[in-house]
């Protein structure tokens, strides 16, 4: 039998740390997906209505805080909007443009939602030094560059917190579960 050399196992440890990481994130989808019958982007998207003046924003405004592309901010509007956990109302003097608005049951699921992963790494990431908040990135960012996955969208897996939007640049890909 071989015996592993440091560096073998400091690479291994590597991968099963990000395996952790991706599978903590997949149960708590699947969690808050099962408990409350929303995605975390769906979470996402009411809480950043709750944040916005009047719990109204406009659906470009929902897509540019989220990072995401116009069909898949449309499927997550449209699947809040079925649920009448937000609704859309046509802006009065155009009527080419829609306000989205947070609905008393959208409100509802909010507050019994529990605080997402992502949030509480965003609260104690603020916490730390720039000069360790800037070593986290620049490792994270090698990892995304080894795994070539610098255009891959991830921002679902992001909160509104500004902090964790410049730690974490992307999101690792799955590398499967166990």
């Amino acid at each position: 039998m071989q015996k592993m050399t440091t560096a073998q196992m400091d690479y291994k440890d590597i991968i099963i740390k990000i395996r952790r990481i991706v599978r903590s994130i997949n149960i708590e989808s699947k969690k808050i997906q099962k408990d409350h019958g929303v995605s975390i982007p769906q979470v996402l998207c009411l809480e950043y209505l709750k944040i916005s003046p009047n719990y109204q924003a406009t659906q470009k405004s929902i897509r540019d805080h989220l990072k995401l592309n116009s069909s898949t901010v449309t499927g997550i509007i449209g699947r809040l909007e079925k649920k009448g956990m937000l609704a859309r109302l046509p802006k009065s003097g155009d009527r080419r443009v829609t306000t989205i608005t947070l609905t008393s049951i959208g409100d509802e699921v909010l507050r019994n939602t529990p605080d997402l992963l992502q949030q509480r790494l965003a609260h104690k990431l603020k916490k730390l030094s720039e000069e360790k908040i800037h070593e986290i990135s620049q490792s994270l960012e090698t990892l995304v560059e080894m795994l070539e996955i610098e255009d891959l969208e991830a921002s679902p897996l992001l909160t509104a917190e500004d902090t964790i939007k410049e730690v974490i640049k992307s999101n690792p890909m799955d590398l499967g579960e166990e």
